[in-house]
């Protein structure tokens, strides 16, 4: 099968890249060469190539920085979704679109499920369902994939950055009062391998299985890396001062993988251990 993935270098196109080549045509685009909110560019390399599905990870995931480059989100994540999902249209070509948790409002006391309402707080997350809107709107085949609190080596992430702030000395403060699913990148990309080979077309939440604070995430990540002994001190989202509100509830409820009776991910402490022992795989390479 040909796959043309967008974003291809960033954190999660990197390791669909890794985990599909072996088995498919990849056909990575990124900028600059490929810059999705100008229509003509992202037509002509589908064009092109003609790919059998398109995974569409190219996003702007700054949240905060959304919030004061309002337009810029909109650009990408909406208006460039909305260009992807042209091109699909046009060539006939099945799209699935990588979108977020963060398009809920975080009021609901259990874990949203596919059909509840969204509620975006921020900029980002009203950005990114306006791009699940146009994928609906514009392409026949489609599968939208939310997913929550991404992790992986091949990128800026929460894990990397608590590792480094615990290896240069010092205490951490990490908030406690946002609930999650942390996901890891390879474990998603094994999974929407399975979506593109067949499973029904629609909306599906896909997160590691298990849920924790920030908080719970950051003591799990030193427990495991060997800094136990690093302090952690827990906060409120409030006394950070950030631009964009986040929801104190980003569970998602992955009812439509059982429902099509396709594999659940594993537990995200599972993941962790499998992330960190990569990483650190990969340094060693590097170093050696």
């Amino acid at each position: 099968m040909q796959i043309l993935i967008t974003g291809s270098n960033g954190m999660l196109g990197q390791d669909l890249v890794a985990h599909l080549q072996g088995c498919h045509g990849i056909i990575p685009v990124d900028l600059p060469e490929v810059d999705i909110t100008v229509p003509q560019a992202i037509e002509e390399v589908m064009g092109r190539t003609r790919p059998e599905v398109v995974i569409h990870t190219a996003a702007f995931t700054a949240v905060d920085e959304c919030e004061s480059r309002q337009d810029l989100a909109f650009q990408v994540n909406a208006e460039g979704t909305r260009n992807v999902a042209a091109a699909c249209r046009k060539y006939r070509i099945p799209l699935l679109y990588i979108s977020t948790d963060y398009v809920f409002d975080g009021e609901k006391p259990e874990p949203y499920l596919e059909g509840d309402p969204p509620r975006p707080l921020n900029v980002y997350g009203h950005s990114k369902l306006e791009g699940e809107r146009h994928v609906i709107a514009l392409v026949e085949e489609f599968w939208i994939v939310r997913t929550s609190w991404l992790f992986g080596p091949l990128g800026k992430n929460f894990v990397r950055a608590i590792l480094e702030k615990a290896r240069r000395g010092g205490s951490l403060q990490v908030v406690d009062d946002q609930i999650g699913a942390p996901t890891y990148t390879m474990d998603l990309a094994a999974t929407l391998a399975q979506l593109i080979d067949g499973a029904p077309s629609g909306l599906y939440h896909v997160t590691n299985q298990g849920y924790c604070s920030w908080f719970d995430f950051a003591r799990e990540i030193l427990r495991q890396a060997g800094l136990g002994h690093v302090m952690v001190s827990a906060i409120s989202s409030s006394s950070l001062g950030r631009p964009a509100r986040r929801p104190k509830n980003s569970r998602l409820a992955n009812s439509r993988l059982v429902a099509e009776g396709l594999q659940l991910l594993p537990g995200w402490q599972d993941a962790l251990i499998r992330y960190l022992k990569r990483t650190e795989q990969m340094e060693a390479e590097q170093s050696g």
